[in-house]
């Protein structure tokens, strides 16, 4: 598959660019041979999340998708393997395990060393080459940009917390990815939804959000993570669920005007 084929980007002329890294569910030919029966459900996909931003483009946003599946790699975990969460359970550049703890792999099958680099050079890098191209036009066209990262997961995982996690998830690397009052914006557009949230709770932001949010240098960058239930069918064969969706639309769409529209001071 080559480098070109494994994301889609849609350039706006807001400053605001949405990244969904994990919203892929294609495979590189033969690699589907190599998994499990439940690894082949793809079942850790950021489900649905595409249409959730359908709505995007049409405000002027970027928007870019990748259609590779995280099994074959997560382009949101760091290239040289090191954890985001130092004490706390996560998964790899190229996952072993589900969230479920089932294996990914058949027996015999797991990636090597060699692979692993592959993977980076051919899957990894062009994801993020466009990632710092698009956010550099629109930092020379705007003078700043914002970088919205867009991520679900079940609602309840117990592998990585206790309970159910709060409807939105909003992560700033603890202040240090994007400016404070932009911040505040986007919690008061989560607050108003009358959806649960919480900031820099359990997911203070992944690698994407903390490589490229540097609101010194005028890039500010923010994770959103969202409970599947929220808006889907958690089970096979994960269905969307549009009246559940609704709200969860509204204030998606909410966080985008506000974010696209956000000058800094």
């Amino acid at each position: 598959m080559p480098p070109q084929a494994t994301f889609e980007l849609t350039r706006g002329e807001a400053p605001l660019l949405v990244s969904l890294p994990h919203s892929g569910t294609e495979l590189p030919p033969g690699f589907g041979e190599r998994l499990t029966e439940a690894a082949l459900a793809l079942p850790d996909t950021d489900w649905h999340v595409d249409r959730l931003y359908a709505f995007a483009a049409g405000l002027g946003a970027s928007v870019l998708r990748a259609r590779l599946s995280r099994y074959v790699i997560d382009l949101n975990r760091a290239p040289e393997g090191t954890s985001l969460y130092p004490g706390q359970r996560t998964t790899e550049l190229c996952p072993l395990t589900t969230f479920a703890d089932e294996r990914i792999y058949r027996e015999g099958a797991t990636p090597n060393p060699q692979e692993i680099l592959g993977r980076v050079e051919h899957y990894f890098m062009p994801y993020h080459a466009a990632l710092r191209a698009e956010l550099a036009r629109l930092h020379a066209a705007h003078g700043f940009a914002v970088l919205l990262d867009g991520h679900s997961i079940r609602a309840q995982v117990p592998r990585f917390f206790e309970g159910r996690l709060p409807d939105l998830n909003l992560g700033t690397y603890h202040g240090r990815s994007a400016d404070d009052e932009l911040a505040a914006r986007a919690a008061a557009v989560l607050a108003a939804s009358g959806m649960s949230y919480v900031v820099n709770g359990r997911f203070t932001g992944g690698y994407i959000t903390r490589r490229y949010g540097e609101p010194s240098r005028g890039v500010h960058a923010l994770q959103l993570e969202m409970a599947q239930a929220c808006y889907m069918d958690e089970a096979p064969p994960y269905r969307f669920e549009p009246a559940r969706a609704e709200r969860l639309t509204k204030c998606l769409r909410e966080l985008a005007q506000a974010l696209s529209t956000w000058r800094p001071a």
